[in-house]
Formats: structure tokens, C-alpha cells, sequence
């Protein structure tokens, strides 16, 4: 209640009132703090997010962050190149607003075309030949190929044995010891190659239970321990739980993760976590000739929608870049994905890959050669970063 007595002002609050508001305070900040605590609780795949502003906060570099800064302190500007222009806040706000990129049509045609955004990507880095109309296709394949009783007859398989005799050699002058410091699994692991398949002509039928992408895992296995390099191989049958579970070919990821996550848990060693898979694309998009013999190219894949997006994806790119100085061409790239819950359980690791090796036309002959490629640089970045974190050479035998 007011009093006006001349120019005085009175003012009475009842004691009900303060009570009253500071038990409403204290019950919002109850209920911001509980609201807070059940949505960070919650499983990744559940939890609300935007992928329009994860993708802004994604690509926002650090010169835009200077650029930002130098809006408030000139002296941040100083340190930019004459040529580098701020962004244009229209296009982020666009951009967020309406998750589509001026500089990028195929945002816009995704939302009008069906299925066209499970196909969508980014090229972080574009090997020889790779551009935008050969992305990496891994397409599901029919619904009766994965839950067929019979499989195809197989054939050419002699090539398959031969191709995975290795020549003794020496002792490694370098070793993890008795460690296993890389972990090799398949999340797709009945993916097949269609020169092994009698009869099958169809690219999403390349699909067998026991000529598959994990072959091409027993050989980067043993071309790795042959330079040291302890590893692991995870042959679960991932396809096989699914179908026996009544769950879809999208979930293998999440089927995977558990299976990951177990060694992660019985192996502390375990460093390097490689998902082998094959992609779709046709023989001459996925083959390499260097030196006058054929390669499977590889593909680097990375999650968009994970906490160690970068990391990874700057692993990629050192991996890609040791291929294209001793192998040139072997690489198409490192891609962004973002299909599905994009992360490809490469949150669990901040060294975790997924490779594509080669495509449905490609031969283990070509495929084991890719793969004594890639062991030979991955063992190389394995002993650089050792020499630089420890400054010493363990000399055990892995084995």
C-alpha cells in the first residue's frame, strides 16, 4: 500500500509477499537446475541439439574468431592478412535459421529431394580425382539379401588365400612389446566384393558371410605386427546380432559401440580404433595403378556430430597426407558425414577411423596391397608420435 503524506513517499510490504517470492525463486532455480541435470543425463542419441547451429559452431575458424574480438579491440585485427574479410553475419543467421548454405546447393535440394541428404557430406580433403559427384556410397542393401538363408556360391577364392601369404621377415627394429595399440573391428562386416560372388552383378547385393571386408582385417593385422605394431582384430558378427535381434541395418552402430566399448574396457592400450568397410562405387573410381600394379583406394571417413570430430579429422588428414607422399592417388580423401546420428562411435576414441577399402569391383590382390599401405604409414605416424611423447624405443617382441 502507498501513502502519500505531502512529499513523503511511504511504502508497506507485507512480509507474506517477500516470503512468497523468494520460495518462487528458489523453486525456479529448483526446477532450471533439475531440467539441466535430466537433459545432460541423457543418452547423446536422445539429447535436443541443433545441427544447424553444431554445424556453424563446426566450420567457425579461427579467423572469424579474430575477426569477432577485433570488432571490440582493433589490435586482433592486426594480426589478420590484409586479403582475410569478415563474415558475413546475414549468411550465418540465414544459414542457421534456415540450415541451408548460399555457397552449397545441395542443402536446399536435400530437403526437397527424398533420401538425397543420406547421400550428403563434405570433403575436408579431396584426394586425386574426388569432387562432389563421387562421394562415398555405403547404401544398404536389400532387406532379402541381409536376412537370406542362402548366400551365393563363391568363386576366385584361390587368389584370396594366395594373396594372404606373407614372406617372413626379420625382427622389427621397433615393437609395442607384449601391447596391442591398435583395434581393428567391422561394423559392416558382411560387406563383400563382387568378383567372389557367382552370379551377382548387383552392387547392393555384395554381401556374403565369410568373403568379406574382414579378410582385408586379418592382412592390415599382420602387415602391422610385422612393423611392430601390437594389434587386435574384433570379428563379431555384427550383421549375424541384427538379424537375430529383429533390428535394422541402421542400427549396426549402435550394435557395434557395446562391442568397442568392451575392449576399450579390457585393453587400455588399445590407441588406434579402426571400422573397415567398403564402399559402393564402381572399379574405376575406387582403383589406383601406382608403380604398374592396382590399389583399392581408401577413403577416410569422419563423423560430424561428435565430440572428437576434430581430432579425428586431423588424424585423417596426417594418415592421408603420409599415403599421398609415399603412395600418390591411394587416397580419395577425408570426408564428413553426417547421415544417421553422425558419429560412427568415433566419440569413444580420439584416434578412431572409419576406412572405406576400395569398392564392390575391386580384388583382395588389390585390396591387400592397400592395406600393406596403409599399415606401412600408420606404423610410421604410430613410431613419430612415440619418439616425440616418450623419446625412447621399447624392445620387445610383440609377440
Amino acid at each position: 500500500m502507498k501513502h502519500n503524506r505531502g512529499q513523503g513517499l511511504i511504502v508497506a510490504v507485507h512480509a507474506s509477499s517477500i516470503i512468497k517470492g523468494i520460495i518462487g525463486f528458489f523453486l525456479f532455480l529448483f526446477f532450471v537446475f533439475s531440467l539441466s541435470g535430466l537433459m545432460t543425463s541423457l543418452k547423446p542419441e536422445y539429447r535436443l541439439s541443433s545441427t544447424s547451429v553444431n554445424n556453424v559452431a563446426v566450420n567457425m575458424t579461427g579467423e572469424w574468431l579474430y575477426h569477432l574480438m577485433g570488432s571490440e579491440n582493433h589490435f586482433f585485427l592486426e594480426s589478420l592478412p590484409e586479403t582475410s574479410k569478415p563474415p558475413k553475419l546475414t549468411n550465418i543467421v540465414f544459414k542457421m535459421s534456415t540450415n541451408i548454405n548460399l555457397d552449397d546447393p545441395r542443402s536446399l535440394l536435400g530437403r526437397e529431394l527424398p533420401g538425397f541428404s543420406l547421400f550428403d557430406g563434405q570433403i575436408i580433403v579431396a584426394g586425386e580425382g574426388t569432387n562432389y559427384t563421387n562421394m562415398p556410397i555405403e547404401s544398404a542393401p536389400p532387406l532379402e539379401v541381409l536376412k537370406a538363408e542362402q548366400e551365393a556360391s563363391l568363386q576366385n577364392t584361390e587368389e584370396i588365400d594366395e594373396g594372404s601369404k606373407n614372406e617372413e621377415g626379420g625382427q622389427p627394429p621397433l615393437t609395442t612389446g607384449g601391447r596391442q595399440v591398435v583395434y581393428v573391428y567391422f561394423t559392416h562386416n558382411r560387406e563383400s566384393y563382387l568378383p567372389y560372388l557367382k552370379g551377382v552383378t548387383d552392387p547392393n547385393k555384395a554381401y556374403h558371410s565369410q568373403i568379406n571386408v574382414m579378410k582385408i582385417g586379418d592382412k592390415l593385422k599382420e602387415q602391422l605386427e610385422s612393423r611392430g605394431i601390437g594389434t587386435g582384430i574384433e570379428k563379431t558378427d555384427i550383421q549375424g546380432n541384427l538379424n537375430k535381434k529383429g533390428l535394422s541395418y541402421y542400427q549396426s552402430y549402435l550394435e557395434s559401440r557395446p562391442v568397442v566399448q568392451a575392449a576399450m574396457a579390457n585393453n587400455q592400450d588399445f590407441e588406434y580404433f579402426i571400422d573397415i568397410h567398403r564402399d559402393s562405387l564402381r572399379k574405376d573410381r575406387t582403383t589406383k595403378i601406382i608403380n604398374g600394379q592396382a590399389y583399392a583406394k581408401l577413403v577416410f571417413i569422419i563423423g560430424a556430430n561428435q565430440s572428437n570430430y576434430e581430432k579425428n579429422a586431423k588424424l585423417a588428414k596426417e594418415l592421408h597426407d603420409l599415403l599421398e607422399n609415399k603412395y600418390p592417388g591411394l587416397s580419395r580423401g577425408v570426408f564428413v558425414k553426417k547421415e544417421g546420428n553422425g558419429k560412427y562411435n568415433q566419440d569413444l576414441s580420439e584416434k578412431a577411423l572409419l576406412i572405406e577399402f576400395g569398392g564392390v569391383d575391386n580384388t583382395f590382390e588389390e585390396l591387400y596391397r592397400s592395406s600393406e599401405a596403409l599399415a606401412d604409414v600408420l606404423s610410421e605416424h604410430y613410431w613419430q608420435a612415440e619418439k616425440v611423447n616418450q623419446g625412447t624405443e621399447q624392445p620387445a617382441n610383440p609377440n
